[in-house]
């Protein structure tokens, strides 16, 4: 498996990996794009090699502003789920958010999305705040978490 940004090719498979993970954020397709071609945007594929041709096995949306980041979106295929696929993907992520100059990692989780909470708190993440009422389709609640990037040797940090 290989992590690398995303690229217009991509597009369909990564709309696809959406539509099957209901816990993902639902974006049109042009939200994709729009973000690929910000600035402060990175989307990061996770890729299986096969004896066929390459497949994409999940993503992972990010925005940067000056030094803060958050995580959009993040979903794997339910066919390879559970295989480190979401894990390397935000450490690819964190990586590039801190050669970039970003602080810190902000996301927000579904209360009741129990795996994707233990997955957070496991990478890392701390726990912030709960933003009542964000969800709409379920309702539900938000957990606010927080990651802390350590700057870059490369990057130069502020007095």
């Amino acid at each position: 498996m290989k992590v690398r940004v995303f690229a217009p090719d991509d597009l369909a498979p990564v709309y696809a990996i959406q539509l099957k993970c209901p816990h993902a954020a639902q974006w049109r397709q042009e939200d994709y794009l729009h973000l690929a071609c910000d600035p402060g945007g990175t989307i990061l594929v996770a890729e299986i090699e096969s004896a066929s041709l390459p497949e994409v096995a999940g993503f992972a949306v990010f925005h940067r502003v000056m030094d803060e980041a958050e995580l959009r979106n993040l979903a794997i295929d339910p066919a390879h789920q559970r295989k480190g696929i979401a894990r390397a993907l935000l450490q690819a992520g964190i990586r590039t958010l801190q050669e970039s100059g970003a602080r810190r990692l902000f996301l927000e989780v579904h209360t009741r999305n129990q795996p994707a909470l233990a997955f957070y708190a496991s990478t890392g993440f701390q726990s912030l705040y709960t933003r009542h009422d964000y969800y709409q389709n379920p309702l539900g609640d938000a957990l606010v978490m927080a990651y802390v990037i350590t700057p870059s040797p490369d990057f130069p940090s502020n007095p």
